[in-house]
């Protein structure tokens, strides 16, 4: 259960993180409210990292906490630290990237490892019953 508690609340950290960035950019630039879609432009990265985040890792935290509960085996800590460390990964990918009009190799492997692991840890509970 401590995996599963510990990858919850780093991607808990990861969301507020965020929010707080979006926040700090939106005081740095002047922009209370409102954004411009512009690929390149900082805050609109900041949105998207967040709202990306916001997406898929409440579902992740909720199948993590209840597979964690389940005395699960070793490899399925794994696909929960996997899941986890994607989920930086795409954050980092989008807010590093030059431009979002492109792809970022980290934006890539992080949204990858996202599916592919979200997909486990859901088959993982529907089997668990």
């Amino acid at each position: 259960m401590a995996t599963a508690v510990i990858c919850t609340g780093l991607l808990g950290l990861l969301l507020f993180g965020l929010g707080l960035g979006v926040s700090l950019t939106r005081g740095s630039t002047n922009k209370t409210s409102g954004y411009d879609q512009d690929p390149t432009d900082r805050l609109y990265k900041m949105i998207r990292a967040h709202g990306n985040t916001t997406e898929y890792a409440p579902m992740l935290a909720v199948l993590m906490l209840f597979l964690g509960s389940r005395d699960p085996a070793a490899w399925v800590l794994w696909v929960m630290w996997i899941a986890t460390v994607s989920r930086y990964l795409i954050a980092i990918g989008i807010i590093v990237s030059p431009t979002l009009d492109k792809p970022h190799p980290l934006r890539f492997v992080g949204a990858l490892g996202t599916y592919l692991t979200g997909i486990v840890l859901s088959v993982l509970a529907v089997l668990s019953m």
